[in-house]
Protein backbone atom coordinates (compact mmCIF):
# COMPACT_ATOMS: atom_id res chain seq x y z
CA UNK A 1 0.00 0.00 0.00
CA UNK A 2 3.11 2.54 0.87
CA UNK A 3 4.51 1.52 -2.42
CA UNK A 4 1.23 2.47 -4.34
CA UNK A 5 0.68 5.94 -2.33
CA UNK A 6 4.43 6.50 -3.18
CA UNK A 7 3.95 5.77 -6.95
CA UNK A 8 0.93 7.75 -7.31
CA UNK A 9 2.74 10.41 -5.62
CA UNK A 10 5.58 10.68 -8.11
CA UNK A 11 3.05 10.64 -10.88
CA UNK A 12 1.67 13.36 -9.33
CA UNK A 13 5.04 15.13 -9.36
CA UNK A 14 5.82 14.04 -12.79
CA UNK A 15 2.18 15.21 -13.99
CA UNK A 16 2.02 18.33 -12.63
CA UNK A 17 4.40 20.63 -15.35
CA UNK A 18 2.18 19.21 -17.91
CA UNK A 19 -0.63 21.29 -16.96
CA UNK A 20 -1.06 24.05 -19.29
CA UNK A 21 -0.89 27.62 -17.41
CA UNK A 22 -2.52 30.68 -19.22
CA UNK A 23 -0.03 32.57 -20.91
CA UNK A 24 -0.68 36.43 -21.19
CA UNK A 25 -1.06 37.27 -24.96
CA UNK A 26 -0.72 40.87 -26.06
CA UNK A 27 -2.97 41.94 -29.25
CA UNK A 28 -3.83 44.68 -31.16
CA UNK A 29 -6.81 45.16 -33.08
CA UNK A 30 -7.72 47.82 -35.15
CA UNK A 31 -10.67 49.31 -37.14
CA UNK A 32 -10.36 51.34 -40.77
CA UNK A 33 -12.37 53.04 -42.68
CA UNK A 34 -12.65 51.17 -46.67
CA UNK A 35 -10.26 53.36 -48.55
CA UNK A 36 -9.33 55.64 -46.10
CA UNK A 37 -7.70 55.75 -42.53
CA UNK A 38 -8.34 54.41 -39.19
CA UNK A 39 -11.57 55.08 -36.97
CA UNK A 40 -10.36 56.83 -33.28
CA UNK A 41 -10.56 59.71 -30.93
CA UNK A 42 -12.40 62.18 -33.83
CA UNK A 43 -15.24 59.26 -34.47
CA UNK A 44 -16.17 58.40 -30.75
CA UNK A 45 -13.69 55.05 -31.58
CA UNK A 46 -14.96 51.94 -32.40
CA UNK A 47 -16.22 49.29 -30.17
CA UNK A 48 -14.26 45.93 -30.24
CA UNK A 49 -15.01 42.26 -28.29
CA UNK A 50 -12.53 39.80 -28.54
CA UNK A 51 -14.54 35.86 -27.80
CA UNK A 52 -13.74 32.38 -27.82
CA UNK A 53 -15.40 31.53 -31.41
CA UNK A 54 -16.09 27.82 -29.84
CA UNK A 55 -17.46 28.82 -26.75
CA UNK A 56 -18.20 32.20 -26.94
CA UNK A 57 -16.95 33.32 -23.77
CA UNK A 58 -15.99 36.97 -23.74
CA UNK A 59 -12.18 37.25 -23.56
CA UNK A 60 -11.28 41.22 -23.68
CA UNK A 61 -13.57 44.16 -25.15
CA UNK A 62 -12.50 48.13 -25.47
CA UNK A 63 -12.89 50.77 -27.58
CA UNK A 64 -10.08 51.95 -30.26
CA UNK A 65 -8.27 55.08 -29.16
CA UNK A 66 -6.14 57.49 -31.08
CA UNK A 67 -5.71 59.41 -34.30
CA UNK A 68 -6.40 58.27 -38.02
CA UNK A 69 -2.71 57.88 -38.62
CA UNK A 70 -0.44 58.85 -41.49
CA UNK A 71 -2.06 59.88 -44.59
CA UNK A 72 0.93 59.64 -46.29
CA UNK A 73 1.70 56.38 -45.21
CA UNK A 74 -1.86 55.21 -45.17
CA UNK A 75 -3.03 56.48 -48.88
CA UNK A 76 -0.18 57.68 -50.60
CA UNK A 77 2.80 55.86 -49.92
CA UNK A 78 3.45 52.52 -52.47
CA UNK A 79 4.21 50.07 -49.72
CA UNK A 80 5.65 46.25 -50.51
CA UNK A 81 4.98 43.11 -48.45
CA UNK A 82 5.65 43.57 -44.79
CA UNK A 83 5.78 47.59 -44.66
CA UNK A 84 3.89 48.86 -41.20
CA UNK A 85 0.90 51.47 -41.81
CA UNK A 86 0.35 52.46 -38.44
CA UNK A 87 2.43 54.27 -35.87
CA UNK A 88 2.24 54.57 -31.88
CA UNK A 89 -0.35 57.21 -32.12
CA UNK A 90 -3.00 55.04 -34.72
CA UNK A 91 -5.95 54.58 -33.46
CA UNK A 92 -6.48 51.04 -31.74
CA UNK A 93 -7.12 48.61 -28.65
CA UNK A 94 -4.54 46.49 -26.85
CA UNK A 95 -5.69 43.25 -25.23
CA UNK A 96 -4.30 41.09 -23.24
CA UNK A 97 -5.62 37.58 -23.67
CA UNK A 98 -5.14 34.87 -20.92
CA UNK A 99 -4.71 31.53 -23.27
CA UNK A 100 -4.09 28.43 -22.23
CA UNK A 101 -4.13 26.66 -25.07
CA UNK A 102 -4.48 27.86 -28.75
CA UNK A 103 -7.37 29.48 -29.55
CA UNK A 104 -9.70 30.61 -32.43
CA UNK A 105 -10.82 33.86 -31.46
CA UNK A 106 -13.77 36.13 -33.34
CA UNK A 107 -13.18 39.95 -33.24
CA UNK A 108 -16.13 41.82 -33.16
CA UNK A 109 -15.92 45.73 -34.21
CA UNK A 110 -18.82 47.99 -33.84
CA UNK A 111 -18.72 52.02 -34.92
CA UNK A 112 -17.93 54.58 -35.25
CA UNK A 113 -19.57 55.08 -31.80
CA UNK A 114 -19.80 58.55 -32.17
CA UNK A 115 -22.06 58.25 -34.98
CA UNK A 116 -24.44 55.95 -34.31
CA UNK A 117 -26.83 56.69 -37.32
CA UNK A 118 -24.22 55.08 -39.69
CA UNK A 119 -22.57 52.54 -37.43
CA UNK A 120 -21.59 49.07 -38.89
CA UNK A 121 -20.45 45.55 -37.99
CA UNK A 122 -17.75 43.66 -38.98
CA UNK A 123 -16.63 40.46 -37.53
CA UNK A 124 -13.25 38.35 -37.96
CA UNK A 125 -11.92 34.97 -36.86
CA UNK A 126 -8.10 34.42 -36.28
CA UNK A 127 -6.08 31.85 -34.31
CA UNK A 128 -4.30 32.91 -31.56
CA UNK A 129 -1.35 30.97 -30.33
CA UNK A 130 -0.19 31.89 -26.12
CA UNK A 131 2.53 33.78 -26.04
CA UNK A 132 2.78 34.84 -29.54
CA UNK A 133 1.84 38.54 -29.02
CA UNK A 134 0.42 40.16 -32.50
CA UNK A 135 1.42 43.95 -32.14
CA UNK A 136 2.60 46.34 -34.92
CA UNK A 137 -0.17 46.71 -37.16
CA UNK A 138 -2.03 43.96 -35.61
CA UNK A 139 -5.01 42.96 -36.34
CA UNK A 140 -7.12 45.25 -38.93
CA UNK A 141 -10.80 44.95 -39.16
CA UNK A 142 -12.43 47.25 -42.41
CA UNK A 143 -15.35 49.05 -41.77
CA UNK A 144 -16.90 49.97 -45.36
CA UNK A 145 -19.86 53.15 -45.30
CA UNK A 146 -20.26 56.98 -45.18
CA UNK A 147 -21.33 58.92 -42.69
CA UNK A 148 -24.50 60.62 -43.64
CA UNK A 149 -25.97 63.24 -41.39
CA UNK A 150 -29.00 65.01 -43.19
CA UNK A 151 -30.75 68.29 -42.44
CA UNK A 152 -33.52 70.18 -43.57
CA UNK A 153 -35.05 73.58 -43.06
CA UNK A 154 -37.58 76.15 -44.92
CA UNK A 155 -36.54 79.56 -46.25
CA UNK A 156 -39.55 82.64 -45.97
CA UNK A 157 -40.49 81.68 -49.25
CA UNK A 158 -41.82 78.22 -48.53
CA UNK A 159 -38.48 76.51 -50.23
CA UNK A 160 -37.13 73.42 -48.21
CA UNK A 161 -33.22 73.21 -48.50
CA UNK A 162 -32.03 69.59 -47.91
CA UNK A 163 -28.56 69.23 -46.85
CA UNK A 164 -26.31 66.35 -46.11
CA UNK A 165 -22.95 66.00 -44.37
CA UNK A 166 -20.89 63.45 -45.70
CA UNK A 167 -17.62 61.77 -44.56
CA UNK A 168 -15.63 58.68 -44.25
CA UNK A 169 -16.60 56.18 -41.35
CA UNK A 170 -12.74 57.81 -39.94
CA UNK A 171 -14.86 61.13 -40.15
CA UNK A 172 -11.90 62.02 -43.38
CA UNK A 173 -12.30 65.17 -45.07
CA UNK A 174 -14.67 65.02 -48.82
CA UNK A 175 -13.20 68.06 -50.36
CA UNK A 176 -13.58 69.71 -53.80
CA UNK A 177 -9.82 67.65 -55.67
CA UNK A 178 -9.23 66.07 -52.32
CA UNK A 179 -7.65 62.93 -51.57
CA UNK A 180 -11.67 62.48 -51.20
CA UNK A 181 -12.98 64.07 -54.18
CA UNK A 182 -16.22 65.29 -53.84
CA UNK A 183 -16.92 64.74 -57.56
CA UNK A 184 -16.88 61.23 -57.11
CA UNK A 185 -19.87 61.17 -54.84
CA UNK A 186 -23.61 61.09 -55.69
CA UNK A 187 -25.91 62.23 -53.29
CA UNK A 188 -29.92 61.53 -53.44
CA UNK A 189 -32.29 63.51 -51.18
CA UNK A 190 -36.06 62.06 -51.00
CA UNK A 191 -38.72 64.13 -49.43
CA UNK A 192 -41.56 62.34 -48.14
CA UNK A 193 -44.83 62.85 -46.41
CA UNK A 194 -46.47 59.53 -45.48
CA UNK A 195 -46.61 57.75 -48.98
CA UNK A 196 -46.55 60.26 -50.60
CA UNK A 197 -42.56 61.36 -52.67
CA UNK A 198 -42.66 65.39 -51.93
CA UNK A 199 -39.31 65.54 -53.66
CA UNK A 200 -36.42 63.40 -55.16
CA UNK A 201 -33.68 65.36 -56.18
CA UNK A 202 -29.88 64.80 -56.67
CA UNK A 203 -27.17 67.41 -53.92
CA UNK A 204 -24.73 69.27 -55.38
CA UNK A 205 -21.73 69.86 -53.33
CA UNK A 206 -21.83 73.39 -51.67
CA UNK A 207 -17.54 73.78 -51.60
CA UNK A 208 -17.84 73.31 -47.75
CA UNK A 209 -16.49 70.23 -46.68
CA UNK A 210 -18.15 67.36 -46.78
CA UNK A 211 -21.75 69.48 -47.42
CA UNK A 212 -23.86 68.62 -50.04
CA UNK A 213 -27.25 70.47 -50.58
CA UNK A 214 -30.17 71.41 -52.96
CA UNK A 215 -33.23 73.39 -53.33
CA UNK A 216 -36.78 72.51 -53.50
CA UNK A 217 -39.63 75.09 -53.99
CA UNK A 218 -42.97 75.31 -52.83
CA UNK A 219 -43.10 72.68 -50.03
CA UNK A 220 -45.62 73.56 -47.33
CA UNK A 221 -44.75 73.52 -43.96
CA UNK A 222 -45.57 70.27 -42.12
CA UNK A 223 -44.26 66.70 -40.80
CA UNK A 224 -41.80 64.80 -43.38
CA UNK A 225 -39.31 61.95 -43.49
CA UNK A 226 -35.95 62.78 -45.51
CA UNK A 227 -34.06 59.95 -46.91
CA UNK A 228 -30.43 60.43 -48.05
CA UNK A 229 -28.35 58.19 -50.51
CA UNK A 230 -24.86 58.51 -50.81
CA UNK A 231 -22.06 56.25 -52.81
CA UNK A 232 -19.09 57.00 -53.83
CA UNK A 233 -18.10 55.98 -57.42
CA UNK A 234 -14.75 54.50 -56.93
CA UNK A 235 -15.59 52.17 -54.19
CA UNK A 236 -18.17 50.46 -52.35
CA UNK A 237 -18.30 53.28 -49.84
CA UNK A 238 -21.97 54.12 -49.14
CA UNK A 239 -24.39 55.21 -46.30
CA UNK A 240 -28.06 55.57 -46.27
CA UNK A 241 -29.52 57.57 -43.34
CA UNK A 242 -33.48 58.52 -43.03
CA UNK A 243 -34.73 61.00 -40.44
CA UNK A 244 -38.34 62.82 -39.79
CA UNK A 245 -38.14 65.89 -39.58
CA UNK A 246 -40.35 69.10 -39.14
CA UNK A 247 -40.24 71.94 -41.60
CA UNK A 248 -41.88 75.21 -39.79
CA UNK A 249 -42.65 77.67 -41.49
CA UNK A 250 -39.95 81.14 -40.98
CA UNK A 251 -41.38 84.22 -38.96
Amino acid sequence: MTKLLAFTAAAFVIAAPLIAQAEPTRVMVRAQALDAKFIGDHMGGVAITLKDARTGAVLAKGLTKGGTGDTKRIMRTPRTRGDSVTDAATAGFEAVLDLKRPTLVRAEATGPMGKPGSSRHATSSLWIIPGRNLLGDGWILTLPGLVVEPSASLTPEGAATLSAKIALMCGCPIEAGGLWDAANYKVEARLMKGRVVVASIPLGFTGRTGEFAASVPKVAPGRYVLRIVAADDKTLNAGVAEQKITLRASK
